[in-house]
C-alpha cells in the first residue's frame, strides 16, 4: 500500500491536514519577524545576528519548559478534543499577533512568538502520541513520514508566503489577515479528525514545570533504546535549528541581501527534508527500518562538510539572474539539499522507534520528554551560533562545518551505545545489494513478547535474510564453527548471538546455549535456531534435531516456522566450486522469506515443525 493512500483515510486525512495548518502558520509568522529583523536598517550586523538567534530562543524555550505537562494532558484524555481545544487558543494567539504584525512592533512580535511556541508545545506530545492510535505498525512508518514530509512542506510553504508577502507594499495588512484565516482553518479541520482514547485515564497532573521536567526525562530514560533515540532526534534538532536559523544571513552575506535568496536557500532544505521522508519508505518497506539510520547520520557529515567547501567558490554578483545562480552554484545548493534529505532519512526512523517501543501508559510523556530534549537542544544551538559568530568571530559557513564535524562524532557515540542500528545497517546493505527479497506471513511473527523461530538452514547469510525481514531484532543460535569465521566471528559477537555446538563436542558450550536462549526468551526476545543444524549441501530440507523441543519444555513460548526459498545456488551457500559467472547471475536474485502460523508450546515436536517448513518451502 503507498503512504499516500493514507490521505484518503479519515484516520490520518484531518490530523495530516491540522499539524501542517500549525506548522504553516508558525514558519509564516516566525519568518515574516526574521525578514523584518534582518532587513530592517534600524539594527547594525552584529544586532540583526543577536537578535535572530533570541528570537528563535524564544520559539522554542516553552517547548522546554511547557512539553512535560502537555505530555501528561495527552496521557490523561482523549486526544482529538485535546486538538480542537488548542487549535481554538491558537486562533486566539493569531488575532494578538495579527495586531502585533500591525503595530510593527519588535517586543510584541517577540512575544506572540513566545507564546506561539507554548502552544505548540502542548500541541506535540498530542501529535505524536495519537500516531500509534490510529496507525497500524505497518503504516507507522509511513504515517511519520507523511507527517515529516507535511510538517517541512509547510515550514517551505510559511517561509515562501512569508518572503512574498515581505515584497509586497502592502504587506503588514496581508500578513496579519492569512495568520487569522489559517488558524481558523486548522480549528475547523481539527473538527474531523477521529476520537483518540485516553492512555492513563487515571493519571495525577502535576502542573509544576520544573519538577515535571524531571520526571519527565526520568521516564524517557527508563528504555535505553528509546532514550539514546531521543538524544539522536534532539541532535538533528540542534543540527536543523542551526541551519534553518542561519540560512538568512548566510545569504544576505554570500550570495546577494536580495530575500529571494533567504528563500531560494530555505527552500531547498525543506524540499531536501521533505524528499528525505518520502524516500524513507521506499528504503525501508512496510515496517519501521533502524538499519537507514547510519546512513542518514553519514550523509549529514558528507554533504556538511562539502557544503562548506562550495560555500568558499559561490558565484554572484549584483546583476546575476536566479537562473544564472542555479546553473552556477549546483554543488552548493545540491549539497544543501542532500545534506536535509540524510537528516531525514535519519530521524523519520527514530521518530517512529519512540512511538513504537515507548510503554503505552506514558507514551505522550515520553515524546514530551523527546520535545524536552529537542528544545534544549535548539536552545543550545542558538547559544553555540551566538558564542561561534560573535565571540569566536567564525564565519556562518565554519559554523556549519563544525556542526558537520561534530555531528560525526555525536554519530558514532550513539551507534557506539545503541549497536542495534549498526546492525540492522549492515544487514539492510547486504541484504538490498544483493538479493531483492520477498517478504510473505511475516505478520505471524508477534510484535511483542517472546517467540522462537525456526528456519531452514541454506546459507551462510540465513541469519541475515531473518533479521532484514524481521520487524523486531532477532536473536541468533548459530553453529560455532560459523560464528567463529574470521572477522565475521566480531559481527557475530557484537550481535549477540549465540554460539552452539553438539554436546559431544563440548558439554560447556552446549549447556550454555541452552541457557542463554532460556534468558533471552525470559526476557521477552525473538530467539532464532535452525533445527537442522547445519546448511544443506543439496538444497533439500535435513531432518530437525530435538534441541527445539528441548528449548520449549524449558521455556513454553509459542514457535514460528519460517523457510528460505530461493537462495540456494547462491555465492553463500554450497553450491560447489566458486564461479564468478554464476555469482553474477545469481546477483540481485529474488529470494523469498515465509512465516507460517505460530505453533503452541503444547503442541510442539521436531517432526511436526519440519513437516510445516518442508510445505512452507514447496508451496508455490
Amino acid at each position: 500500500m503507498s503512504q499516500f493512500s493514507l490521505l484518503k483515510q479519515q484516520r490520518f486525512l484531518p490530523f495530516f491536514i491540522t499539524q501542517a495548518l500549525g506548522a504553516f502558520n508558525d514558519n509564516l509568522y516566525k519568518n515574516f519577524l526574521l525578514l523584518i529583523i534582518v532587513f530592517s536598517s534600524v539594527y547594525s550586523q552584529t544586532h540583526s545576528t543577536v537578535l535572530v538567534n533570541v528570537a528563535a530562543a524564544l520559539f522554542i524555550f516553552p517547548f522546554f519548559l511547557l512539553s512535560p505537562i502537555g505530555g501528561q494532558l495527552a496521557d490523561k484524555y482523549e486526544k482529538s478534543r485535546l486538538i480542537k481545544y488548542l487549535k481554538m487558543i491558537e486562533f486566539g494567539i493569531m488575532l494578538a499577533g495579527a495586531v502585533a504584525i500591525y503595530w510593527q512592533s519588535i517586543p510584541a512580535l517577540l512575544i506572540i512568538l513566545f507564546v506561539m511556541g507554548a502552544q505548540s508545545a502542548f500541541f506535540g506530545p498530542v501529535k505524536f502520541s495519537l500516531m500509534p492510535q490510529h496507525l497500524s505498525s505497518k503504516t507507522l512508518l509511513a504515517g511519520n513520514a507523511l507527517v515529516e514530509m507535511g510538517t517541512f512542506l509547510a515550514i517551505l510553504g510559511g517561509t515562501l508566503a512569508a518572503g512574498y508577502i515581505f515584497s509586497h507594499e502592502n504587506r503588514v495588512m496581508i500578513a496579519a489577515m492569512l495568520v487569522v484565516v489559517i488558524s481558523f482553518t486548522g480549528f475547523i479541520s481539527s473538527l474531523f479528525i477521529p476520537k483518540a482514547t485516553a492512555n492513563n485515564p487515571q493519571l495525577k497532573i502535576n502542573w509544576n514545570p520544573i519538577t515535571q521536567i524531571i520526571h519527565t526525562v526520568r521516564i524517557t530514560r527508563q528504555n535505553r533504546t528509546v532514550y539514546l533515540s531521543i538524544l539522536a532526534i534532539s541532535w538533528f534538532w540542534f543540527v536543523g535549528a542551526t541551519y534553518l536559523t542561519q540560512l538568512p544571513n548566510f545569504a544576505k552575506l554570500l550570495i546577494n541581501d536580495n530575500p529571494q535568496y533567504v528563500t531560494l536557500l530555505l527552500t531547498v532544505f525543506s524540499v531536501g527534508i521533505a524528499f528525505g521522508a518520502l524516500v524513507c519508505e521506499t528504503l525501508s518497506g512496510d515496517h519501521v527500518e533502524l538499519g537507514i539510520i547510519p546512513l542518514g547520520a553519514l550523509g549529514i557529515s558528507i554533504f556538511g562538510i562539502d557544503l562548506y567547501f562550495a560555500s568558499q567558490h559561490i558565484v554572484t554578483h549584483d546583476q546575476i539572474t536566479m537562473t544564472e545562480f542555479l546553473s552556477a552554484n549546483t554543488r552548493m545548493l545540491l549539497d544543501l539539499m542532500l545534506l536535509s534529505m540524510s537528516g531525514s532519512i535519519f530521524v523519520v526512523p527514530l521518530n517512529a522507534l519512540i512511538q513504537q517501543r515507548s510503554d503505552v501508559t506514558h507514551r505522550a510523556q515520553i515524546i514530551a520528554g523527546n520535545n524536552v530534549l529537542n528544545a534544549l537542544f535548539m536552545v543550545l544551538s542558538a547559544v553555540f551560533s551566538i558564542v561561534m559568530l560573535t565571540i569566536f568571530n567564525v564565519s556562518i559557513p565554519t559554523l556549519l562545518l563544525i556542526i558537520a564535524i561534530i555531528n560525526a562524532a555525536v554519530a558514532l557515540y550513539v551507534f557506539s551505545q545503541v549497536q542495534e542500528f549498526v546492525l540492522r545497517f549492515v544487514i539492510w546493505m547486504i541484504t538490498r545489494v544483493l538479493y531483492r527479497i520477498k517478504s510473505t506471513g511475516l505478520n505471524n511473527i508477534p510484535d511483542t513478547g517472546p517467540a522462537v523461530l525456526i528456519c531452514n538452514h541454506v546459507s551462510f547469510v540465513d541469519a541475515l535474510l531473518i533479521g532484514a525481514a524481521s520487524r523486531r531484532p532477532v536473536r541468533f543460535v548459530m553453529d560455532r564453527s560459523i560464528a567463529n569465521l574470521p572477522l565475521a566471528k566480531y559481527f557475530f559477537k557484537w550481535a549477540k548471538t549465540i554460539p552452539i555446538c553438539s554436546q559431544k563436542a563440548s558439554p560447556k558450550i552446549y549447556r550454555n546455549a541452552f541457557n542463554q536462549v532460556e534468558k533471552a526468551l525470559q526476557d521477552g526476545h525473538l530467539v532464532c535456531i535452525f533445527p537442522e543444524g547445519k546448511i544443506t549441501r543439496t538444497g533439500a530440507l535435513n531432518d530437525f534435531k530435538r534441541g527445539i523441543e528441548v528449548i520449549i519444555t524449558r521455556t513454553p513460548v509459542p514457535v514460528v516456522p519460517m523457510a528460505l526459498k530461493g537462495i540456494y545456488g547462491s555465492i553463500f551457500s554450497y553450491q560447489g566450486k566458486f564461479s564468478v559467472i554464476t555469482a553474477i547471475k545469481r546477483f540481485r536474485s529474488q529470494l523469498e522469506v515465509v512465516a507460517s502460523t505460530p505453533v503452541p508450546p503444547q503442541e510442539v515436536t521436531a517432526s511436526k515443525l519440519q513437516y510445516i517448513v518442508q510445505k512452507l518451502i514447496i508451496t508455490k
